[in-house]
């Protein structure tokens, strides 16, 4: 009879609750009308792309035959024992997420901060200074002007005028300077949404806080960022490192700009740029599904690492 009465009770809460959140949206139902639009578009070509990606997965479906042809888990058979580009695309987007991903979050947050300590006029200049790269297509022909093989490249210019080296280096088609090269161009365009976050982050503390803690007894910088400033914006500090995640897993277009495709040896090769050379290539979309649902599935469980790490800031 008691766990009668406590299931009784746990069906009531729950209907208690989406009565709660009917209302709320009643109360609310203006926002969530201006919301509308961007919530169309992104179950669209968002949610139902990445829930399609695992039954065409498991299909061969190259769009020229139709129905596709059921095969099971032969794609990631095939993925993870025949595909030796694969597992090196592996290799490529680990070492890039590992040296863009936490360099990137922490660039961005060090920029925001001392950003934040300037004056109005200095903070809009250079919010747009480091947040304009990852809005310009242009910046890829600034870097092959920089990185260029010939002895005209300012990379090559400078190390030769120096004399570190005494012959052009070929950074684009070397496979020994590729992903070095990449990795750095892309640590440049990487201020995008996460790094505005932090700005907004940094923006929506109060300055009181800190003048309280002065009267707590916090004397310098480094505990205003530890007992004030990293709680005060836990919510953007997520954010954040939700969108370096995604960035750095689904790289791929910085190195088909900067190094051609496919690159020397692969030696750019990501696991987004398997699919991109799958799918909008070779047209084998079964094969490219099975890739991003694996692709996927690595983002989920870096997030879920990341929403662990951070989640006491966001309580």
């Amino acid at each position: 009879m008691v766990n009668g009465a406590k299931g009784t009770e746990s069906i009531g809460a729950k209907k208690e609750q989406r009565k709660q959140i009917l209302r709320q949206i009643a109360q609310n139902r203006e926002a969530y009308l201006m919301m509308a639009p961007f919530m169309l578009v992104f179950i669209v070509f968002t949610v139902i792309p990445v829930l399609m990606s695992l039954p065409v997965g498991l299909t061969d479906f190259d769009l020229a035959q139709f129905p596709p042809k059921w095969v099971g888990l032969s794609n990631f058979y095939n993925l993870f024992l025949n595909d030796s580009i694969f597992i090196k695309s592996i290799r490529v987007t680990l070492v890039f997420a590992l040296f863009t991903g936490p360099l990137s979050y922490v660039l961005s947050f060090l920029l925001a901060w001392l950003i934040n300590e300037m004056s109005k006029p200095l903070k809009v200049i250079f919010t747009l200074i480091f947040y304009a790269p990852s809005m310009a297509s242009g910046v890829y022909a600034v870097w092959q002007l920089i990185f260029s093989g010939d002895s005209y490249g300012i990379a090559n210019a400078a190390l030769m005028n120096l004399g570190i080296t005494h012959s052009a280096i070929q950074w684009l088609t070397d496979s020994r300077y590729i992903l070095t090269v990449v990795i750095i161009v892309q640590l440049w365009v990487s201020m995008g949404a996460g790094f505005l976050a932090m700005r907004a982050g940094f923006q929506n503390i109060d300055p009181a806080q800190y003048e309280a803690g002065a009267i707590e007894g916090i004397r310098n910088r480094w505990q205003e960022l530890i007992y004030i400033t990293l709680p005060g914006m836990g919510p953007s500090l997520l954010f954040a490192a939700v969108m370096q995640i995604v960035s750095a897993f689904t790289a791929d277009i910085v190195a088909r700009n900067l190094v051609g495709f496919p690159s020397t040896d692969y030696a750019a090769h990501t696991i987004m740029t398997h699919a991109y050379d799958y799918g909008w290539v070779r047209f084998e979309m079964g094969y490219a599904s099975a890739i991003c649902m694996i692709l996927f599935l690595a983002m989920y469980a870096a997030n879920r690492l990341i929403n662990r790490l951070l989640g006491k800031y966001t309580e």
